[in-house]
């Protein structure tokens, strides 16, 4: 008896073809291509123009595919697949350039009157660990045989300027958001549509709108640049209509950017892929690309990698990197914002940085301080008795002694400004330090550990903070000229900011194991946010004595 096998078929909506080099660590070139059709659901199809033997360190070779192969690849595809977008990445010389282009224009014969529709070119030149991927005697045939044919053009700012070096176009550095804007105007010129020219190369301060100089950004892997005053630009250039298009981003400082541009360019094809307007296909693929890095791969020794299925597993916050070695407490400082300028900034602190705060607020103060001592040792050992591993509970006890001996500095501190214990311990509890003890210590009970650990948050980290804000601040009244120096002194000291990056590591490490959702993390905001606006209650009760 024979069967007959029944074939389903399945229809392919959308196809995108990358005409690029193979990149053996996975992280560029085709691979990423592939990668990042695949995420977007788009059928993808390949073109290889060259081999590489390369990692995550270095490139070591670069092996060209022959011409008349790479255009046999290209005939191949397109005469029986087809594409409904097409990308081009690393093409190597003169020889494949031209290969390329003549076979594109002879399934593209629309291309003699201007650019072929949703096909995206990314004009890789360099690679990111400095080795030469484009042929030098190649650009001129880049220039006058594919750029003409080009809809979306996506160079960084080096490789618009040795592009327009090359075409006699432009020979000045591109320095500012203005040197931008004639530069992209001058790259359309050579014939693309819309340009795309990548700011990543070129960061502004977020305060000041000034780019940083070619030796800031050098140093900027050195963490010598607060990571969250910088923000990058991609200016989009459209000359059909003669308007421009500014996308402000997050500069994030990771190492894991291996392959960007590969995937910016083929995210953009695979949207032009499914139909989408060119405007809006590159906003989608800026915002895909962004947390691709966001939540980079570490896979060798040196640079990282995109996640191109990033929103398989979605993160709520990013990965712990060497750049970012605390992304809960980044995330809630950026959260909480305006609460915790006004806790950190507040009157009471102005009155300790210049000696004015009044002698009778700071003594109420330190009364209230040693009661809300006691309950946040409680709060601590709480957390010790919840943690579910020794490492956790040795870290929370740890706490506890710390707190445990600045009670007793607390005391001896008092005796100096004539408050004697039994004055302390017999003061009423004001209903300000009743609302935030209580408050924590509801946390502790129905919560779990991150959420105790957000609740006690505030206190540890913004005193930490306060302290070494005013003791590295020139404006600080200093010495004997300021009665609260010593204050200063002890929160700005080497045991309680030890406590703080201790309390730091434990809200960390529960981050890295809960991985909170997108629902839980605005609950742990939450938490946060209102123990920082308790602290701010908490001073306002210690200036006016309530």
């Amino acid at each position: 008896m024979s069967s007959v096998k029944q074939e389903s078929h399945v229809n392919v909506p959308y196809k995108a073809l990358t005409i690029a080099g193979s990149d053996s660590g996975g992280g560029a070139g085709i691979q990423a291509d592939l990668k990042t059709f695949t995420a977007l659901e788009t059928f993808g199809t390949s073109v290889i123009t060259s081999l590489t033997s390369q990692n995550t360190l270095k490139v070591d070779g670069i092996h060209p595919v022959p011409a008349n192969f790479v255009a046999q690849q290209l005939e191949a595809v397109l005469s029986d697949i087809g594409t409904n977008a097409i990308k081009t990445g690393m093409l190597c010389n003169a020889e494949i350039i031209h290969a390329v282009a003549k076979t594109l224009c002879k399934f593209y014969p629309e291309s003699a009157k201007g650019p072929i529709q949703n096909l995206v070119v990314d004009p890789v030149m360099i690679a990111s660990s400095g080795a030469a991927l484009l042929d030098s005697s190649a650009i001129e045939t880049l220039i006058q045989e594919i750029l003409p044919l080009c809809f979306v053009l996506t160079p960084n700012v080096p490789e618009a300027e040795y592009i327009l070096k090359n075409a006699a176009a432009q020979t000045s550095s591109i320095r500012s958001l203005e040197d931008m804007k004639l530069a992209a105007r001058a790259l359309a010129k050579l014939g693309p549509s819309i340009v795309l020219l990548k700011g990543g190369h070129l960061p502004f301060f977020k305060s000041t709108g000034k780019a940083l100089t070619p030796e800031q950004f050098e140093t900027i892997d050195d963490l010598s640049i607060e990571m969250e005053e910088l923000v990058l630009i991609d200016l989009i250039y459209d000359s059909r209509d003669d308007s421009f298009e500014e996308q402000h981003k997050e500069f994030l400082r990771t190492s894991s950017t291996h392959g960007t541009g590969c995937t910016l360019s083929a995210a953009i094809a695979a949207y032009l892929a499914q139909g989408l307007e060119v405007h809006h296909a590159i906003n989608k693929a800026g915002g895909y690309v962004q947390s691709a890095i966001r939540d980079g791969l570490t896979v060798g020794k040196g640079k990282g990698c995109l996640n191109h299925y990033h929103h398989v597993v979605p993160r709520s916050i990013e990965r712990q990197t060497k750049y970012n070695p605390h992304p809960l407490v980044n995330h809630l400082l950026r959260a909480c914002a305006k609460d915790w300028h006004e806790y950190t900034h507040h009157p009471f602190v102005q009155g300790i940085q210049d000696g004015t705060l009044p002698r009778e607020s700071f003594i109420h103060y330190m009364k209230q301080d040693y009661l809300f001592l006691q309950t946040y040792a409680r709060a601590h050992g709480l957390g010790a008795f919840k943690a579910t591993t020794m490492a956790e509970s040795k870290a929370f006890a740890e706490i506890v002694l710390h707190i445990a001996h600045e009670s007793q500095l607390h005391i001896k501190y008092c005796e100096r400004w004539g408050i004697n214990y039994e004055e302390m311990v017999a003061t009423p509890e004001s209903m300000a330090n009743v609302a935030y003890t209580r408050y924590v210590l509801d946390i502790g009970m129905t919560g779990d550990l991150l959420e105790l650990g957000l609740a006690i948050a505030p206190c540890l980290l913004g005193y930490g903070q306060i302290g070494n804000r005013l003791y590295n601040d020139p404006n600080t009244v200093r010495g004997d000229a300021n009665p609260y120096w010593e204050w200063i002194q002890a929160y700005h000291a080497a045991d309680y900011q030890g406590a703080v990056d201790r309390g730091i590591a434990n809200m960390e490490r529960q981050a890295a194991i809960q991985q909170p959702s997108e629902h839980r993390l605005k609950k742990l905001e939450e938490i946060f946010r209102t123990a920082t606006r308790l602290e701010v209650s908490f001073w306002d009760m210690s200036l006016h004595r309530l």
